[in-house]
């Protein structure tokens, strides 16, 4: 017999990742012994961001509960496109872009779920029965359970419809009836009786409830997790490069890592809670060491490394803290020329030829003005005088010059100036 699951919905409230849920009191008795929990994911995009990470954390808590995760790639829906937190019509996949997509988003589900066990994750494309369902059959066995009166009184339908210039039409205005029949077909064939997603998809999700109910006589049940806010009114999920993404070809590993660095000091505590497996006192430990000293952030490193970690593996979190490591100190003699990129693919760059660099080399006074380190090279010597600059980690002043022998991987020569400016050269 296996062993009886854990409080999830306990878990999952102290952790702040709850925010509805359909009769959390027979919720909860249900989850009291294994069942199979899904979340439905679209394909929009070849990869997921990291506001995605919030319904994997649901699905890997309720693994580690004792539960059966479902992951549902949307083969079939990713096709019509959700209007959920929309305000106009989305752009139309072709099929060969949605098959692309779920390939790649799938790697980040083999990653962040176990695949093997007796609760392995279990992954589906809902275009194996959707894509079989024909018109007919779509409103004669499901359309005709569905009210169009409650369809239209959905947020995500109802504030297209005061659109004038963009509406809504009827392929995003069906979406909800093909979630909910995912919900169906999974409770017949998977034996699914929980669907969890984002707070935007509670209307999807009480449409699949209500379809079970209707054709099966069943009860089954969804919650949710809120939608994730940061202290300064800023977005959640995008740095000033734009959007964090869970994939190494999209957001560098040590991009990555930088992001949850960096997070404002008011999120920190709230963020270890909803993005990471420590326990409670663990985390409050952390809070008691940054409030302590908050200049060390070891709350911050915690969050970074664990998150880094889950999405990217334990081989990429060491390069990341590395990098971040070499960052602060000055010392990237030793960065490799992949994590090199990575750590100064924003920073200042400029291109040189290599032939300049040969016999005497360039100054170091006018290199400093010709990228911008100084305004004039009176400023450039006074820099140099003071011991502000560094090329490749090493400290250098206004009589050194810059040789080939000099270059990092044969090409690249770091300058810094002070503790944070940075100037990338690149030697062709």
């Amino acid at each position: 017999m296996p062993e009886a699951p854990s409080d999830l919905l306990h878990e999952l409230k102290w952790r702040g990742l709850l925010h509805q849920a359909t009769s959390e009191d027979d919720l909860r008795a249900h989850l009291a012994e294994p069942r199979r929990i899904y979340c439905g994911f679209d394909p929009t995009a070849p990869s997921l961001t990291i506001g995605n990470l919030v319904p994997i954390m649901l699905l890997r808590h309720a693994q580690r509960a004792g539960h059966t995760p479902v992951v549902i790639m949307g083969g079939a829906t990713g096709l019509i496109g959700d209007p959920s937190g929309k305000s106009e019509e989305r752009r139309l996949l072709t099929p060969a872009q949605v098959d692309e997509h779920i390939a790649a988003q799938r790697r980040i589900f083999e990653r962040t779920l176990d695949l093997t066990g007796e609760r392995a994750a279990v992954i589906l494309n809902n275009h194996d029965w959707i894509g079989r369902l024909s018109f007919i059959e779509a409103l004669r066995d499901v359309g005709k359970h569905f009210s169009v009166n409650a369809m239209m009184q959905k947020d995500s339908v109802r504030d297209r419809l005061h659109n004038r210039e963009q509406g809504i039409s009827y392929t995003e205005f069906s979406y909800q009836i093909l979630q909910s029949y995912d919900f169906l077909r999974l409770r017949w064939d998977q034996k699914v009786t929980v669907q969890c997603g984002g707070s935007d998809q509670w209307g999807n999700i009480i449409g699949g409830v209500d379809l079970v109910r209707r054709v099966l006589r069943e009860e089954v049940f969804g919650f949710t997790a809120p939608l994730v806010t940061k202290a300064d009114g800023g977005k959640f999920g995008k740095s000033e490069a734009g959007a964090v993404w869970l994939t190494a070809d999209r957001t560098s590993p040590y991009a990555f890592h930088q992001f949850w660095f960096n997070c404002d000091d008011r999120d920190v505590g709230r963020y270890l809670r909803m993005f990471t497996f420590l326990t409670l006192e663990e985390i409050e430990a952390l809070e008691a060491d940054h409030a302590a000293n908050p200049g060390a952030r070891s709350a911050h490193r915690a969050l970074a490394n664990h998150v880094t970690e889950f999405v990217h593996g334990e081989a990429e979190r060491l390069r990341a803290e590395q990098a971040a490591q070499a960052l602060f100190s000055g010392d990237v003699a030793g960065l490799d020329a992949a994590t090199l990129d990575e750590v100064f693919a924003g920073a200042p760059s400029s291109e040189h030829p290599l032939g300049r660099l040969a016999g005497e080399g360039v100054g170091m006074v006018d290199l400093l003005v010709e990228t911008g380190l100084a305004k004039s090279k009176r400023e450039a010597r006074e820099f140099l005088q003071n011991g502000s600059v560094s090329v490749n980690g090493d400290r250098v002043g206004p009589d050194d010059r810059l040789r080939e022998s000099s270059l990092m991987h044969k090409t690249v020569a770091l300058l810094r100036r002070g503790k944070k400016t940075w100037h990338v050269t690149r030697w062709r």
